[in-house]
């Protein structure tokens, strides 16, 4: 069976999948409350691949990844329009979760389900040996994508972006914080980030994707 094939299958059976709801991971008591919606851009051609955390209310209702302001911002980060963004030729788009896990009691995020990467990251990976970079968006993509390599705190991590990035590992791996406006301390704090390690992301994207 040809990639794009494989990629399409692969596809559907993500898109059909209810395990988080069905047969949740920790029990009837953690079911995803709601209907699941899995959002992911798989492709074949592809060399980048934006690993994610979880989608986010706007992006359940929406079906279209980072299609919120975090993603607006990843985008300025990233260099590119909305087009280039979500053209499948430039970019693959995949959450440590599928679905949206629903709030806390405080109003964020839950993390994200604890079904999806054990059934589906290593597949999804498998099926884009073209992949050359990936941008690991939040601690869980870090965790999952670097292993023992990562350091202790997201902050640590992504602050020794050059031990990941120029690396013979393939494909290479380029630690993010997450773009949501909550961080936006954190980049006050680190003015490193927009001044040292932008700068080279926008680059790096710029040669894979032209």
């Amino acid at each position: 069976m040809a990639q794009e094939e494989k990629l399409q299958a692969l596809g559907k059976a993500i898109a059909a999948c209810r395990v988080c709801r069905d047969a949740p991971m920790r029990g009837e008591a953690d079911r995803l409350p709601h209907e699941p919606r899995p959002v992911a851009v798989l492709s074949a051609t592809a060399r980048i691949l934006i690993a994610g955390q979880a989608p986010g209310l706007r992006v359940h209702e929406s079906g279209l990844p980072f299609n919120d302001a975090s993603g607006d911002r990843l985008r300025q980060w990233l260099g590119v329009d909305r087009d280039s963004f979500y053209n499948t030729e430039h970019f693959a788009i995949m959450g440590m979760g599928f679905c949206f896990p629903g709030y806390n009691a405080t109003g964020s995020d839950l993390p994200p389900r604890r079904e999806c990467a054990p059934l589906w990251r290593q597949r999804a990976m498998d099926a884009m040996p073209q992949i050359e970079l990936v941008l690991t968006i939040g601690q869980y993509a870090q965790a999952w994508h670097l292993g023992a390599a990562r350091m202790a705190s997201m902050t640590e991590t992504v602050s020794e972006w050059r031990r990941y990035l120029f690396t013979n590992r393939s494909p290479a791996v380029l630690p993010l914080p997450h773009p949501s406006w909550r961080n936006s301390g954190w980049l006050k704090r680190n003015p490193w980030f927009e001044m040292d390690l932008l700068p080279v992301l926008r680059e790096r994207v710029k040669s894979l994707v032209s």
